[in-house]
């Protein structure tokens, strides 16, 4: 099953849903967590027992008082539950500097030039005392053939915009 819980950021959260998860008998699999803004998302893939739907589910995760006024889906996950070669991170790269439309749409374009695959991807404007600064992490997967060409994509991209690269092989 796919599960999501989108509601206010508070202490508790991930510890309450998790909780609520393994007391329904869920495995969890690929999993994630953002506090995005005063919000915060949880999203997971999961195995649940024989007999456990999805809407056993979503009444058992919106009863919780973390998630008081928050958005429960969950719903069959469609697609397998692994990932292929293309999902194992190879580099992670950042890239911080001036907060600029499309600057997400430039950078993730050049990974696609290479047939890189943005496994994860974390974009945030950074708190004060630096207002108007961006910081985008990127988890890729770049074809060994590609990685000179692709790497440096990336850098002339983010440089013509003056922002700053950091690359680290994983």
């Amino acid at each position: 099953m796919r599960i999501s819980v989108v509601t206010a950021d508070r202490t508790g959260l991930i510890a309450a849903i998790a909780g609520r998860l393994f007391d329904l008998g869920a495995n969890l699999g690929d999993t994630t967590f953002a506090v995005l803004g005063e919000g915060a998302e949880f999203v997971s893939i999961a195995d649940m027992p024989a007999g456990v739907r999805p809407s056993d589910v979503k009444i058992a995760l919106a009863s919780l008082p973390e998630v008081a006024g928050g958005q429960v889906d969950v719903a069959p996950y469609v697609f397998k539950p692994r990932f292929g070669p293309s999902g194992h991170v190879t580099h992670r790269i950042t890239v911080s500097g001036g907060d600029q439309p499309g600057l997400v749409a430039r950078l993730a374009e050049a990974f696609g030039q290479y047939g890189a695959n943005i496994v994860h991807l974390e974009a945030q404007k950074t708190p004060d005392p630096a207002p108007g600064r961006y910081l985008t992490r990127f988890a890729v997967f770049i074809p060994d053939e590609a990685v000179e060409r692709c790497v440096a994509t990336v850098r002339n991209t983010a440089e013509s915009l003056n922002l700053t690269v950091t690359v680290e092989k994983a």
